[in-house]
């Protein structure tokens, strides 16, 4: 889900200045200049500027956009980019993101004003999509290098950019290859020019072999000249893309040198609903699950076979998540249990078993019997309706029934002595909130019934809802759900339900996939015995990694059923943990938060981002020293280097935030007596200079003779080589 995307006025926040010495020009004598914490970015309407400004706007850092295809944008120029406050040189913006190295065409003078801005104060430029060329430090690549499509490839960083912006990547950086019919990423890759002006370099910081040579050719690289520093991307890609999520931190902290607002980090919490509960199972035959209500069985509607955890699955749920440094929310019906009890001589050695090792777990409260809260249900027809009186007022599940069902479960486990947090809950089916297109309300009975009961943080469903909002007192915390079902302990359910979901009526599925706009049914059902694992485990694994990589704090959900039997969810589980140790050092863990937890973070998202959006947040750098001053009550998010300290009101210091990709990261507000977020930045801060770019010839490729096709989405073509001109 990540932040609102917004642009900032240019007086709504402040920058940060160059990491590294005074600004060119200036004396030793002349004030150190303020940068202002917020990013310039100059959009052709093309995706690499796109996706750079949602990763801008994912992380909450500040930025001004200026739509080069609209005839009203301000000109670019000294005025607009820098001026002077209280005697101090002023720069209004920390960074400055560009389409390519030089987007304004045959007059040179809003490029010439960037320039001279970069120069005077330190600033870094990101060319989000650029050819390869001389005119940044690399040579063409129809000359030794490759143009074409990068589907399959697998990028490096280099030595210089793991110790540098990209130290949170473990090396590899693969490029998608979703379709063998459609190129989904293409590029240029080319060496850096072997002779440069004195002091000029350019420095890959990702490369990736050249096909048919024996050199490797820079996709992105810090482009060093004229007294600037050019960040060269010369791959295209979108927002969505894996081999971008993974480089798109490392691109925030170059251009910003490693100080700016916001944070990004990479989440992971797994809720497990209806823990002692038994779930209905898939019915592989009539193609719908006993027990609801569109696929009754027997004179009772119940199923006669529900999936229940057992005592070596319960073991195991422990074994696992110890191992794998993930601990499951295990979000729990008492009743289920004290039924369990009733039918089976007043013992439950599963829930014993879970209760033993309770304290490896964290725990949520999922009501007493799971009742649905909402509206009084009329299944007698499908879908279901909310029942209404003679007036046709719509029956809801009273307060009372909606307060007994939270307190009786806090009740259990308080005799059970499960430590659980009283102020998080999960209804039934996330029961109460609003199910379109049944119930378009909540029920009015939830609020009252939430407030008194001291619930503050209740899930809502991601895919229903995906943000936060607030139930009278309490706020939702959205959570998203996984495509392992809930009634399927076996693989082959698994898959036979997705199949039914996902195939053609033509094929024997529902047609669900058939309907207008939906380009999701499979091309061929997937065979029973290894469906699960070779397609919908890597499928449900990417989906899932990439919400990890997208700064998004929203929990995953499965149930118990997904634990149990076959244990369907852990393959899943094991996927998605795999690749994530491939790509990410040890420097990145995943964050693994509660509910409660989340929803604060969710909720100081959305304070910062109306803050910020209303113009009411200043933040700047002087020298060694980051100020951000922002409304009161309202959290300051912010990413700083390494040995960054806190100003207290008494002068002195303490340490900054949390390590986190080789950073550090955090809330914080104003100190007692203070007004601002004050942070002293080591001196350190200044990146040490990267190695000069290599000086091995690249070896030699046949040029080539036919001109590629230039990627869909791409909003200018850029030259093939020297004399073709291209607008």
């Amino acid at each position: 889900m990540g932040w609102i995307t917004r642009a900032t006025a240019l007086s709504a926040a402040a920058a940060l200045l160059t990491l590294g010495g005074p600004v060119a020009g200036a004396s030793a004598d002349s004030p150190a200049p303020r940068v202002d914490l917020n990013v310039l970015v100059v959009d052709d309407g093309g995706p690499a500027v796109a996706a750079i400004t949602s990763e801008l706007a994912s992380e909450g850092t500040p930025y001004t956009k200026v739509d080069l295809t609209s005839s009203t944008r301000p000109t670019i120029d000294a005025a607009f980019l820098s001026d002077t406050v209280d005697g101090v040189p002023r720069a209004k913006f920390q960074a400055v993101v560009l389409p390519d190295d030089n987007p304004f065409g045959a007059d040179p003078a809003e490029m010439d004003a960037i320039a001279s801005y970069e120069k005077d104060f330190g600033i870094r430029q990101v060319d989000a999509y650029n050819y390869a060329d001389p005119d940044v430090g690399l040579n063409y690549p129809q000359s030794g290098g490759y143009i074409g499509s990068l589907d399959g490839d697998t990028g490096q960083v280099t030595t210089e950019g793991e110790a540098g912006p990209f130290g949170y990547l473990k090396g590899s950086v693969p490029f998608e290859d979703n379709s063998p019919t459609v190129t989904e990423s293409y590029g240029y890759l080319s060496t850096p020019l072997t002779a440069m002006a004195a002091g000029d370099s350019f420095t890959p910081l990702v490369d990736m072999a050249i096909p048919g040579a024996d050199a490797r050719g820079s996709l992105v690289g810090e482009y060093d000249h004229d007294g600037r520093s050019e960040l060269v991307v010369t791959f295209a890609y979108n927002q969505y893309q894996e081999q971008y999520r993974l480089l798109a931190r490392g691109m925030v902290e170059w251009m910003t040198q490693g100080v700016h607002l916001g944070t990004d980090r990479n989440y992971f919490s797994v809720n497990v609903d209806d823990v002692f509960l038994a779930d209905d199972r898939w019915n592989t035959t009539l193609k719908c699950t006993p027990g609801d209500v569109d696929c009754p069985v027997g004179t009772d509607g119940n199923d006669p076979d529900p999936i229940r955890m057992s005592v070596a699955d319960a073991q195991y749920a422990q074994q696992w998540e110890q191992s794998n440094g993930l601990t499951f929310d295990l979000v729990f019906n008492g009743g289920g249990s004290d039924d369990y009890k009733s039918d089976n001589g007043g013992t439950d050695p599963m829930a014993q078993q879970l209760i033993s090792e309770k304290d490896s777990f964290r725990w949520v409260n999922h009501t007493y019997d799971h009742e649905f809260l909402g509206c009084v249900q009329n299944v007698t027809v499908v879908p279901w309706t909310c029942t209404t009186d003679a007036s046709g007022t719509t029956e809801w599940t009273p307060q009372s029934t909606i307060e007994s069902e939270i307190t009786q479960n806090e009740a259990w486990a308080a005799a059970n002595g499960l430590p659980l947090n009283p102020a998080e809950l999960v209804t039934g089916e996330h029961s109460g909130l609003e199910i379109q297109p049944q119930q378009p309300q909540d029920n009015p009975n939830l609020a009252p019934a939430l407030a008194r009961t001291g619930i503050q943080w209740v899930a809502s469903d991601s895919s229903r809802e995906p943000a936060q909002r607030s139930v009278g007192s309490a706020l939702t915390v959205p959570r998203t759900p996984m495509n392992v079902y809930y009634n399927a302990g076996h693989a082959n359910e698994e898959t036979d339900e997705y199949n039914w979901i996902y195939t053609s009526k033509a094929q024997g599925g529902s047609g669900l996939c058939d309907s207008a706009g939906n380009s999701t049914c499979l091309s061929a059902p997937l065979d029973d015995t290894t469906g699960y694992t070779s397609y919908i485990v890597p499928t449900e694994a990417k989906i899932d990694l990439g919400h990890i990589l997208n700064n998004d704090p929203d929990p995953f959900f499965i149930h118990q059923s997904n634990l149990s039997e076959d244990r369907i969810a852990y393959p899943a589980l094991d996927a998605i943990l795999s690749a994530y140790h491939s790509l990410f050092a040890d420097n990145t863990p995943f964050v693994n938060q509660r509910m409660a937890d989340i929803g604060t973070e969710l909720k100081q998202q959305a304070d910062w981002n109306t803050a910020v959006s209303n113009g009411s947040v200043t933040a700047y750098r002087v020298g060694d020293t980051a100020t951000v001053d922002a409304p009161s009550g309202v959290q300051v998010p912010l990413t700083v280097p390494t040995g960054s300290r806190q100003v207290q009101g008494d002068g002195t210091t303490t340490a900054f935030g949390g390590a986190y990709a080789g950073t550090l990261t955090g809330w914080a507000s104003p100190a007692t007596a203070q007004t601002a977020v004050t942070v002293n930045l080591p001196g350190s801060a200044t990146p040490a200079a990267l190695a000069h770019h290599r000086t091995t010839a690249a070896a030699r490729v046949p040029a080539l003779t036919v001109r590629p096709a230039v990627p869909g989405g791409v909003r200018k073509a850029v030259p093939i080589g020297p004399g073709d001109i291209r607008q």
